[in-house]
């Protein structure tokens, strides 16, 4: 699989994609990260990506030129991808949420491109050349370098594979729904805080029941 991060600021990227689960994914040649970077489509001296919005407003736009340039240039270097097997999205806030069922979905295509919104906005004329936007949440940050580190690591964890499927399959969250319980290691007590005795106990049986009981009443997602 092949994911496609478009971005202004592309040497951000590199230590989280080259660290832990993601690098060993791209050691097993399972998937390819695409640093792209969106400056160097852009044209004239000064390699111009944003404008002033038509009709006043805040802040700067990122030029739909520019990135359909930068969109269009990134397919063209994988012509053997069919397009019902490619995605491409864009991050910006107050988009539909970013969801474990749509990075699975994500996870099966073999072209993903994410594009990190910047400034106050991109112009909306992309949204003819896209195919979705998210949001990995409400809330605002300064670009989406962060969302699509987000949404590039959730899919390739789900990739065939790169993990063992019974851990991905015990793992909480999974099915977008399942929570997880409580979990404690070593030392026994810290602080006057114990670990409950009941998972000190030995006893399996009783272990899972204490489990199936937290996973009911857990806030923790």
């Amino acid at each position: 699989m092949v994911i496609s991060l478009l971005t202004l600021f592309p040497q951000t990227l590199i230590p989280i994609l080259n660290s832990s689960i993601l690098l060993r994914a791209q050691k097993k040649n399972l998937v390819r990260f695409d640093l792209v970077n969106i400056r160097d489509y852009s044209e004239g001296k000064r390699r111009t990506v944003d404008r002033k919005p038509y009709g006043g407003g805040v802040g700067m736009i990122l030029k739909v030129d520019v990135l359909v340039k930068a969109i269009e240039a990134t397919i063209q270097r994988y012509p053997h991808i069919k397009k019902n097997k490619r995605k491409i999205i864009l991050t910006e806030a107050g988009s539909a949420l970013f969801t474990q069922k749509k990075a699975k979905m994500y996870s099966h295509l073999d072209h993903l491109i994410l594009i990190s919104g910047h400034y106050e906005g991109v112009d909306a004329r992309i949204y003819h050349f896209i195919d979705a936007s998210v949001s990995v949440g409400k809330y605002v940050v300064t670009g989406g370098e962060l969302p699509i580190l987000i949404i590039a690591d959730s899919v390739t964890r789900l990739i065939p594979n790169v993990l063992n499927q019974k851990s991905v399959e015990m793992e909480s969250y999974f099915d977008g729904k399942t929570k997880e319980f409580p979990q404690y290691t070593r030392p026994p007590s810290f602080r006057g805080f114990p670990v409950p005795p009941i998972l000190l106990s030995g006893n399996h049986a009783q272990i899972l029941k204490w489990k199936k009981e937290k996973l009911k009443s857990s806030n923790f997602f």
